[in-house]
């Protein structure tokens, strides 16, 4: 491949919303056409002549590869690869690198704002204040909510790597005590609990372990039905983890002190879900925005560089295939 390639981004409105310097990425190309999307029918067509393909949700499949022939490189510009046939660009002999650890504390303290905003009740009171309820109180202060102070109480992390540790810290921070649990699938680990151990003990269960067939509704009913009523479920890993279905029911019974997601299973949610109905209590549902912040996003430009730069000296980094 060229010392500078020939590159498309497929998407790029889906990473920098004006506010990201996009100047490292056109600095290493020879060309980079950057499309804010790209309609599946569009795919080919954008990439039979160029090296490099940069995509972040766009879907690059085995027709894609056999129809452009030129292509060495695809960068995925996140974590995770589904968008992308592996098998067929193996085949083809094009490398996949994708980008790592670039939204750890952007989700680290999301996992913490909805954890506080559920423990405070603050989307309560900010609601009973827009409704002129403090203005009409016969005292000061307005308390109709019950607020649940984090110190001494136990967290539960499903999901210990570099963003679980990074939001225990944030959890110790306020007196909180870790807990870790074993996930499905993964060989046992010194201090791990079991998760029929871990769940009756934890004030709050976050969970930050990807989604596999193992963890496919990881937090089921019994699982919910295990945690104490006045506990908190709080989700910025992915959606299908924590059985959505189940959830809801469980939140209406008012089993749950309150949850909070950023992710769904199908995202947009353009047809439906069963977390957006409008008679669910204490649930507080964010659109996958947790990764989103601006330094984030720019570390992931920073590595779609380093990772540009690498392949073309030879020693590429952050390889998935």
């Amino acid at each position: 491949m060229n010392a500078a390639p020939r590159a498309a981004f497929l998407d790029y409105a889906s990473l920098d919303l004006g506010d990201l310097d996009p100047t490292p990425l056109h600095a290493i190309f020879g060309s980079l056409e950057c499309y804010p999307a790209t309609a599946p029918d569009e795919v080919i067509t954008r990439l039979q002549q160029v090296e490099v393909a940069l995509v972040n949700k766009v879907r690059l499949d085995a027709a894609c590869f056999a129809a452009c022939p030129s292509l060495k490189l695809v960068l995925v510009s996140a974590t995770g690869t589904n968008n992308v046939d592996l098998e067929a660009a193996r085949a083809h002999g094009v490398t996949v690198c994708n980008c790592q650890g670039y939204g750890t504390p952007s989700v680290a303290q999301h996992t913490l704002m909805l954890l506080l905003a559920l423990a405070t009740r603050l989307p309560d009171y900010i609601t009973d204040v827009r409704a002129g309820r403090w203005q009409q109180a016969r005292q000061f202060c307005l308390l109709d909510h019950p607020i649940t102070e984090l110190a001494g109480k136990t967290l539960g992390l499903l999901g210990h790597g570099e963003l679980g540790s990074a939001v225990a810290r944030l959890a110790e921070a306020f007196g909180m005590r870790v807990l870790l649990g074993q996930l499905p699938g993964r060989p046992a680990r010194e201090g791990y609990l079991p998760l029929e151990d871990l769940l009756p003990q934890v004030d709050a269960l976050t969970l930050h372990c990807p989604l596999t067939d193992s963890t496919r509704n990881l937090i089921n009913a019994p699982q919910l039905a295990a945690m104490k009523p006045t506990a908190f479920l709080i989700n910025t890993a992915r959606g299908g983890i924590v059985n959505e279905h189940a959830l809801a029911d469980c939140l209406r019974r008012g089993h749950l002190a309150g949850a909070a997601t950023d992710v769904l299973t199908e995202e947009p949610p353009r047809h439906g879900n069963p977390l957006l109905a409008e008679d669910i209590p204490r649930l507080i549902i964010t659109p996958h925005s947790a990764w989103g912040s601006r330094e984030a996003r720019q570390r992931i430009i920073s590595q779609l560089a380093e990772n540009v730069e690498s392949f073309l000296a030879g020693a590429p980094k952050r390889i998935v295939c």
